[in-house]
């Protein structure tokens, strides 16, 4: 990462801090990791029924697994049950060995760079980082924040070019200045540190996630009638409800709700898709009036940027 010792503009064309941020409407960003922002080579271990009616083990990709998950006549998880199907999903017991989650994001950042075609969101996350603009990480993973944090950290590094990183800090001092009067700022590192602390990382099969959502009145309540199925789901309205609430109580604190906002979300699988849709219309439109909502179906990898399914909200927040 390029360290910037002064005020001066240490890279040319690029001011050490972009103030006119400050002109910007305010756009943020909820990302489906897998098939959504990488092709992630992680595969979820199986059975699948033969023709002859014995049970095989099989393992899936995550593309895969979207399409056959509901089909419960022809795939099971194996002995052991979902913890094992998804042991690839978490990460490791001992912190001292390798994750497989970063090493897979590696492999799937190298695999783009070599040319393979990028994932329907995945310009839209590099976007995202160099504009600065805070973003919340969804994924059915059971990793812990800071994992997925690193896994972000390990884009910003290889998919962003220097002078991207150099663009993204110069919106990030923006940002502090008009927004938190800052005038002194630390190093790249710290200011990255500071942004990237300001996003949300929900994977909603992680214990400790879980666990807040089981607390939680409403979805406690919404969670002893929901089907086994249904459970991931519930989980990402859940983490989504969290990163609308963290944005919208920000822009409270900033003084920026009289301007546009809207809040994007991706996903590659069709039932999160329809579910996070009819969420946004039956609870999140109503209670944030204001607050443009966006979703987009990545499941056709034919379509570049994937299919808008759902827009609701006014784009501009009345007063509260």
């Amino acid at each position: 990462m390029i360290e910037y010792p002064s005020m001066s503009d240490p890279v040319p064309g690029i001011p050490y801090v972009n103030d006119n941020v400050a002109l910007r409407d305010f756009k943020y960003y909820i990302f489906d990791w897998d098939d959504n922002i990488l092709h992630m080579p992680t595969k979820i271990v199986m059975e699948h029924r033969e023709t002859d009616g014995e049970w095989r083990p099989v393992e899936l990709s995550t593309s895969t697994f979207a399409l056959v998950r509901t089909d419960t006549a022809h795939y099971r998880p194996p002995p052991g049950g979902w913890r094992e199907a998804f042991k690839n999903f978490e990460d490791p017991e001992d912190p001292a060995k390798p994750n497989g989650f970063l090493a897979d994001t590696m492999a799937a950042l190298a695999k783009v760079a070599g040319g393979e075609r990028p994932t329907p969101s995945f310009s839209t996350f590099r976007k995202t980082l160099v504009e600065g603009r805070l973003f919340a990480i969804v994924t059915a993973r059971g990793h812990a924040p800071s994992t997925i944090e690193k896994a972000v950290r390990l884009f910003i590094d290889n998919a962003l070019s220097p002078l991207e990183r150099a663009t993204m800090m110069s919106n990030l001092r923006g940002y502090r200045r008009w927004l938190d009067g800052v005038e002194k700022f630390g190093t790249d590192k710290e200011e990255l540190d500071f942004y990237l602390g300001m996003c949300r990382y929900s994977a909603v099969t992680n214990a400790v996630f879980k666990q807040r959502m089981a607390l939680d009145p409403v979805y406690s309540e919404k969670l002893a009638v929901a089907s086994v199925a249904s459970r991931p789901e519930l989980a990402k309205e859940f983490a989504i409800r969290d990163f609308v609430e963290h944005i919208f109580h920000m822009l409270k604190r900033k003084g920026g709700l009289g301007r546009s906002v809207a809040i994007g979300f991706s996903d590659d699988d069709k039932g999160n898709v329809e579910s996070v849709s009819n969420y946004i219309r039956s609870e999140l439109s109503k209670r944030f009036e204001g607050i443009k909502f966006v979703v987009y179906d990545t499941s056709d990898r034919s379509l570049a940027k994937g299919r808008k399914v759902c827009v609701s909200g006014q784009p501009n927040l009345p007063g509260f």
